[in-house]
């Protein structure tokens, strides 16, 4: 058994807050699990949008939560806190994080890790927590999503897109992806959606109309996007908010909600209760782990970067030119 280090690299943003270069190797103590938690010595860190906000300042860790970056992780149990029981040291996890993820080791409560599903390396695993626990909670509990509904995602590509496309697929629903540009718009369609739109050619509500209309929407965008979202879906339709990245207001018409019956909602992960969390991780282990096994999903690892060069991977992901995940490697 490998000794637990004293001290660690992690990717610390200098200043607190800054742009990609703020992101630095540095040496940091090595966290040790409280009750109920396990450390894992990791092995990758997936890079996510929440990530690049907090660097910016705008998103602080919630309350106990690492101040160190990075939301999942995957590698191999290095300590077990008191009365922990499902881990033994040496298993291979991966896990969802307040926080602490760019880092040689780090803790977490052990209800928050799951084993690697079969067929997926360490870096696959290590991109698969934020996107497969946000598509779940979102597009499954809060959209109520189901076989033979159609299903559009917003950002196709992105990690996020990626993962709810196959995950859409896989509980039978027709899958509609949007994204920017004829070279996205046709990843999309490699990706598994059974239609694509590029937003910067066409109108998307008018064409999801033209096509039927949808009965779920995933929308990282907000903003003006919003209404338009409205006007596409199904009468009972679910419009699931997760980002802002248009803007984090919108106008909309009431009266077609009402004339509609549609569910407007949406969720944020990280500031969830441990408790909830655990809940989430037990049923997304007992209905997404099965598809993976059996071939239905897969997650795209873009690019990997080691974690001293976490800035790089970062400015990448900031490019918008990723298609899938970009994972560090530690």
């Amino acid at each position: 058994m490998t000794a637990i280090p004293d001290t660690m690299t992690a990717a610390v943003v200098e200043g607190g807050k800054g742009p990609a270069e703020a992101l630095k190797p540095q040496q940091v103590p090595t966290p040790r699990p409280g009750p109920g938690e396990i450390l894992i010595r990791v092995a990758a860190a997936g890079i996510n949008r929440p990530d690049i906000i907090q660097r910016m300042g705008y998103y602080p860790p919630p309350p106990g939560a690492s101040d160190i970056l990075g939301l999942e992780v995957a590698g191999e149990v290095a300590a077990v806190g008191e009365g922990v029981v499902r881990w033994s040291v040496g298993d291979k996890v991966c896990a969802l994080l307040g926080g602490g993820g760019y880092a040689q080791y780090c803790r977490v409560d052990a209800r928050h890790a799951l084993p690697i599903p079969k067929g997926l390396s360490l870096v696959e695993a290590g991109a698969l927590p934020e996107t497969a626990f946000t598509v779940f909670t979102n597009v499954f509990e809060g959209g109520a999503l189901k076989a033979g509904e159609t299903f559009v995602v917003h950002g196709a590509t992105s990690g996020i897109g990626v993962m709810a496309i196959q995950m859409a697929k896989a509980a039978g629903a027709r899958v509609i992806g949007t994204s920017r540009g004829a070279d996205k718009a046709a990843e999309t369609l490699k990706l598994g959606a059974d239609l694509s739109i590029d937003t910067s050619a066409e109108d998307f509500a008018e064409r999801i109309k033209a096509e039927g209309g949808a009965d779920v929407i995933l929308d990282m965008v907000g903003g003006e996007f919003t209404p338009r979202n409205l006007d596409c879906l199904k009468p009972l339709g679910r419009n699931v908010l997760i980002a802002t990245q248009g803007g984090a207001t919108a106008q909309i018409n009431l009266m077609q909600v009402m004339q509609k019956r549609l569910i407007l909602t949406g969720s944020t992960l990280r500031p969830r209760t441990a408790d909830e969390k655990a809940r989430l991780t037990a049923a997304v282990e007992a209905t997404v782990w099965p598809w993976i096994e059996a071939g239905k999903i897969k997650p795209l690892v873009d690019r990997t970067y080691p974690l001293a060069e976490a800035a790089a991977a970062h400015a990448h992901v900031e490019s918008g030119s990723h298609v899938g995940k970009v994972v560090l490697t530690v």
